[in-house]
């Protein structure tokens, strides 16, 4: 459950540009194609940790690219936006096994 502000973040697409000729990624100055890349430098930060982040209630890995703070099982039961925390829906009539 996401809100209607928290939308926008997750409609923005990895690759937006096709690969084609003109693009903005079609080449640059510092094309390292024929180089072999495990020689080259690594960078410790730019690593992906899958459990930097996770859910607020079961700590359950949150796999979200805008930087989610609940879960979706956890947001749908609260009632609240999984991105952002603001109250999105009135759980108080709805019969759920766990709240």
């Amino acid at each position: 459950m996401v809100c209607s502000k928290c939308e926008k973040k997750l409609a923005q697409l990895a690759c937006p540009d096709k690969w084609k000729e003109g693009s903005k990624n079609a080449g640059s100055s510092r094309d390292t194609s024929g180089k072999n890349k495990s020689i080259g430098k690594k960078k410790a930060s730019a690593r992906y940790n899958p459990y930097a982040n996770g859910c607020k209630i079961c700590k359950q890995p949150i796999h979200q690219t805008g930087g989610g703070i609940y879960c979706h099982g956890c947001a749908y039961k609260k009632g609240v936006c999984s991105m952002c925390g603001v109250q999105v829906l009135d759980t108080t009539y709805y019969k759920q096994s766990a709240k």
